[in-house]
């Protein structure tokens, strides 16, 4: 009976240790997005979905989390609360070399690049009935600019300094995204300021409501002049008619300009994990462009623009593996 109880002991025992040891050998990662009703959620998902669907071969169990936007994840990723981010390509660039909210911080040296995502347009969408048609006609007006910790704000302010607007000239808000179409319906704002991949839920939502509204081009000397400035914008343009019909422009094509979704990491991200997951969405990039109508224009060798920051090791391994390594300025590659 002894014998009987010790080897079942040893048994249980063995199985408890086995389960223990399959358990360490799991990672789990987390990745920061945007709110929920933006590109960034949807694009962490898929991220997430193709790295956990090869869990047997690289033991990664990936999460997605919904935050406040760029400068959030970049925050959280440089003090170990997330594994990776998505942020717009001009707050990367920003972290890196200490300005912005990091000014008194600094350069923030431990930031590191993995790829790129969609263009981002910067997007103002004003009431009719309010008179705006250009930027300069926003003096006077309510306006949203976005919430604190998003790209969109500081993007905000640098196309009402492009146009020698100052925020006295306007009536400021800071609410997040998601609320802006809804306090334009109501009647609670004039214009709201949104960068974003397109087509958006928000866009559509202050599109199709009981108050009409037009999306407003960013165009002109201002914007070259910022371009001229700021490297990490680039003009862009809003398909309106395919994306948005119930807006009421005329025009098919909004002109504004724009900068990238980027995804980051830190610099202490072992290199295994950032390499499976650089991996697992460069070798499966048609089924990811197939899941948000943003990520259409999606090519490896885009997916490597718009970064500032140094790529990280793990990433570097799969760009020197499959020969994208030669689309990478040599400035961002740390021997």
């Amino acid at each position: 009976m002894r014998k009987v109880l010790s080897s079942l002991m040893a048994v249980v025992f063995f199985i408890a240790a086995f389960a223990f040891v399959s358990e360490a050998k799991v990672t789990f990662v987390t990745i920061g997005t945007g709110g929920v009703t933006g590109v960034y959620y949807p694009a962490g998902g898929a991220i997430s979905k193709m790295v956990n669907a090869k869990f047997k071969q690289y033991h990664i169990k990936m999460t997605v989390e919904s935050t406040g936007g760029s400068v959030y994840n970049i925050n959280a990723v440089l003090s170990g609360d997330l594994d990776f981010g998505i942020c717009q390509s001009d707050r990367q660039y920003e972290a890196w070399y200490g300005l912005a909210e990091w000014k008194n911080k600094g350069p923030q040296k431990n930031l590191r690049s993995v790829f790129s995502l969609h263009p981002e347009s910067i997007t103002l969408v004003a009431s009719v009935d309010s008179g705006i048609k250009s930027v300069y006609d926003l003096k006077g007006k309510r306006v949203n600019l976005g919430n604190p910790g998003s790209g969109q704000l500081q993007n905000s302010k640098d196309i009402l300094k492009a146009f020698g607007i100052k925020l006295s000239d306007i009536h400021p808000e800071y609410v997040k995204a998601v609320e802006a179409p809804g306090l334009l319906q109501d009647g609670r704002i004039d214009a709201f300021f949104y960068t974003v991949g397109h087509p958006n839920g928000n866009i559509k939502e202050a599109t199709s409501g009981r108050i009409k509204v037009r999306i407003i081009p960013i165009a002109g000397k201002p914007v070259e002049k910022l371009l001229k400035e700021h490297p990490y914008y680039a003009k862009a343009e809003i398909p309106v008619k395919k994306f948005y019909p119930m807006a009421a422009n005329k025009q098919d094509v909004v002109w504004t300009v724009g900068v990238k979704a980027t995804v980051v990491t830190s610099a202490k991200e072992p290199a295994n994990v950032v390499y499976a997951i650089t991996k697992e969405v460069f070798e499966n990039l048609d089924t990811f462009k197939k899941l948000h109508p943003a990520f259409e224009v999606l090519t490896k060798k885009n997916m490597l623009e718009g970064l500032t920051a140094p790529i990280h090791p793990g990433a570097l391994k799969y760009y020197r593996e499959s020969g994208l390594i030669k689309y990478i300025p040599k400035k961002l590659i740390q021997q």
